[in-house]
């Protein structure tokens, strides 16, 4: 095949290949599904094929893509969380209260707890007059972030400064008393590492501290955020970077996009970080920028473009049934009543590397956004 025959294939292939893309959207848009849509050539920018790639619409969990990015830019991947124990140790024995002050950490786990215990233990401590207190004033008393009203009544706990087992009893259920439940943990773990707590006595001396117990990475955490789409540690996080208030958070990763994209408020607009309210709105072009500027940081890219989910890798199945994807799309996740949408990267059978984005608000489901990934990875 001569030169000019190759040319020939490759413009009737790639015309082809947009009218299938056009009527795609075409047919959900006679369905009544709002389309927002493109992918783009992750090292020129170029875009490749685009449906209203700037319509603003619902992005339910790809609004984790906003949060965590512009969490490990201005943060950085080693910064850590630390609760802090508090009391007046003498002797071995702590006068009066202990006090675990909460910083936002959102993998106080039992596990965790338990480590942290042991290491009460190797400072001597042996025996607690008082009980256990939490001191939650790291956050402000804000219930929940604006846009929640609609969302179901057990997506997401109470969301405090300091919170063990993601304020979720074993059975994975909320609790309706989520600071009970951390006190009785945390004394259970105590009295089981042979520390008494005896709930009586007064401190003799103003209580010190003690401890500080470091988070994991927030690289690490991240990484559950994104794998898991895990709302609540998002959450934690995002109240923490406001320091301590939800607003502040969320105006916080507005003025990053400001000063590190152009990308104003009118276009982040986003009123939490997990991507449960339904006020927020993002554009798939919106979120390919930022896509394309993590693929492209040397400092964080790395640490973000492995928390996404990769297709037919640990631990998730395929959601589309086709072998050829496998190991070929790292991607975040959408899902909202009436809401579906998909956010990441793409490799082609030719090796070339892609970034993508699909946001459809209406009656849609998940076969309508991967039937297209499968045509634009195959």
């Amino acid at each position: 095949m001569g030169w000019r025959s190759v040319a020939v294939f490759l413009a009737s292939a790639l015309a082809l290949a947009a009218q299938d893309f056009r009527s795609w959207a075409r047919q959900l848009e006679a369905r009544g599904v709002r389309v927002s849509a493109g992918i783009w050539d992750a090292g020129t920018g170029k875009v490749l094929e685009r449906h209203q790639d700037d319509l603003a619409l619902v992005p339910a969990s790809t609004t984790k893509v906003v949060s965590t990015y512009a969490l490990l830019k201005t943060l950085k991947p080693d910064f850590t969380l630390e609760t802090e124990v508090w009391g007046d140790l003498q002797d071995g024995v702590v006068r009066g209260d202990l006090t675990f002050k909460g910083d936002g950490d959102p993998l106080l786990t039992s596990e965790r707890v338990w480590l942290l215990v042991q290491s009460l233990r190797k400072l001597g401590v042996q025996r607690i007059t008082g009980g256990i207190r939490l001191d939650q004033s790291a956050f402000d008393a804000q219930k929940e972030p604006q846009g929640w009203e609609n969302t179901t009544a057990d997506t997401l706990p109470t969301v405090l400064a300091l919170s063990v087992n993601f304020n979720r009893d074993e059975a994975g259920k909320l609790v309706p008393d989520p600071e009970r439940q951390s006190r009785e943990v945390i004394q259970r773990l105590l009295q089981e590492a042979g520390i008494a707590v005896e709930g009586r006595g007064a401190a003799s001396e103003p209580p010190r501290k003690l401890l500080g117990w470091a988070s994991p990475p927030l690289r690490a955490m991240v990484l559950d955020i994104n794998k898991w789409s895990n709302n609540f540690m998002i959450e934690m996080l995002v109240r923490k970077y406001g320091a301590g208030s939800w607003p502040r958070g969320v105006k916080r990763i507005q003025e990053f996009y400001r000063t590190a994209f152009n990308l104003g408020p009118e276009v982040i607009q986003i009123t939490d970080g997990s991507g449960l309210s339904k006020e927020n709105r993002l554009s798939a072009r919106t979120l390919a920028i930022i896509l394309r500027g993590a693929y492209h940081d040397f400092e964080v890219g790395p640490e973000f473009v492995s928390s996404l989910k990769v297709i037919g890798g640990e631990p998730w199945k395929l959601k589309k049934k086709d072998a050829n994807l496998t190991r070929r799309v790292r991607v975040k996740t959408g899902h909202l009543d009436r809401v579906i949408s998909l956010a990441g990267y793409l490799q082609t059978l030719d090796g070339q590397a892609r970034v993508f984005a699909i946001v459809l608000n209406g009656p849609c489901g998940d076969d309508d956004v991967w039937d297209q990934v499968s045509r634009w990875a195959n």
